[in-house]
């Protein structure tokens, strides 16, 4: 059992390594919005991803494109021996959340003496990067299993 959690330890290392993770808290956006950027970028090879988000006319797509960029950094740091695969094209946006953060409320006057509520929303981002799957790689796996 020790032996198997070890086993299992260290393929989530080796996993750990490949991949790099960017995180933006508290962007003053709502996450409808952001959404609507981050949705444009999911499992796009990064470079385009970067292109897609710099030409875009949707203000969140500014802050996704610096956290790109950030989680390209963190990516070229953690796999210095393939930083050709960047360039080849072959790491991807294997996974983009955008989750709901804190929301300010604050007050506008309304008609007749009343008080209306506003929401003030806010966002969290999360890009995580990965190498992408090889295809070639798969098949004889799966053929082995078959046999």
């Amino acid at each position: 059992m020790g032996k198997r959690k070890r086993e299992m330890a260290e393929r989530q290392k080796a996993i750990k390594k490949q991949t790099a993770v960017a995180k933006l808290n508290d962007v003053p956006t709502s996450p409808r919005k952001m959404r609507y950027s981050a949705d444009t970028i999911r499992g796009v090879e990064v470079n385009r991803a970067l292109d897609i988000l710099k030409y875009s006319k949707k203000e969140a797509s500014n802050k996704l494109y610096k956290l790109l960029k950030s989680a390209i950094a963190n990516w070229e740091s953690k796999n210095e021996a393939d930083r050709k695969e960047l360039d080849n094209g072959n790491v991807i946006v294997k996974t983009i959340m955008v989750g709901e953060g804190r929301t300010l409320k604050r007050i506008r006057t309304a008609p007749q003496g009343r008080a209306a509520r506003i929401r003030k929303r806010s966002n969290h981002v999360t890009i995580i990067l990965d190498k992408k799957a090889n295809k070639a790689a798969e098949k004889p796996a799966e053929k082995a299993e078959e046999k």
